[in-house]
């Protein structure tokens, strides 16, 4: 598993850096398409703490993307907060720089490979750098109404929280009512920041504009908190 992912990131680096758009937080392995934009931004809300993370996605074609994440940015009792001391939650804010790359299997099944890399903002120390890589195949049925992803992803606690560093996510997005109303849903294993369930539903405010409502459960302790999600997509 080390030897896969030392490769991929060893593949990646030697390439220019780019990014993907997530179901909730597991990447869905779909590519913008060259020339075009897409946005993405979530929050997730709970009784305690505000967390936001931003997305913005470029399509170089050739099943390339470039783009960038500001990610983890909370607030807890009317405080910004700023991690660098601790791994019990990951580092905080972070500003990342996002890379996938896709590969063709056939009609309906594809493999993508791709990471988050970057630094925390803010600290009280030197920055400390983070990472997460990951490996998935994707399959998209029914003119694409319908989509599985799943893979396996390593990363450190900087990114992931205290907790094992190699773990299994997997996603869907069910075209229920195609660019229309769609149900979603990602898992990650493990009890760290990043092991959690995600169930919801997608409403198309326009063709262009898809909102993402969900309901989140960490592995970790069972917490639970309400997940939006607006995407600007040029599909």
């Amino acid at each position: 598993m080390k030897k896969l992912f030392i490769g991929l990131m060893l593949t990646l680096s030697s390439m220019s850096l780019h990014a993907q758009q997530t179901i909730f937080n597991v990447p869905s392995s779909d590519i913008t398409p060259q020339h075009k934009i897409l946005a993405q931004q979530q929050v997730d809300l709970n009784r305690e703490q505000f967390r936001s993370m931003t997305t913005v996605n470029y399509g170089l074609g050739k099943h390339w993307e470039v783009g960038f994440n500001l990610y983890n940015v909370m607030r807890q009792d009317h405080h910004w907060i700023r991690n660098d001391t601790t791994t019990q939650i990951p580092y905080a804010p972070l500003l990342l720089v996002n890379a996938q790359k896709i590969m063709e299997i056939n009609e309906h099944w594809q493999a993508g490979v791709g990471l988050q890399t970057g630094a925390n903002l803010n600290g009280t120390r030197p920055a400390s750098w983070v990472g997460f890589f990951y490996a998935n195949i994707e399959g998209h049925f029914h003119e694409d109404h319908y989509q599985v992803v799943a893979g396996t992803y390593t990363g450190n606690a900087q990114f992931l929280g205290e907790g094992p560093n190699v773990g299994f996510h997997a996603g869907f997005d069910a075209g229920v009512f195609y660019q229309k109303f769609h149900l979603l849903g990602d898992w990650a294993s493990n009890a760290h920041d990043y092991g959690q369930l995600v169930l919801g539903a997608e409403v198309y405010l326009t063709q262009h504009l898809p909102l993402a409502v969900g309901w989140r459960r960490s592995n970790k302790d069972g917490s639970q908190a309400l997940v939006v999600q607006l995407t600007y997509t040029p599909k």
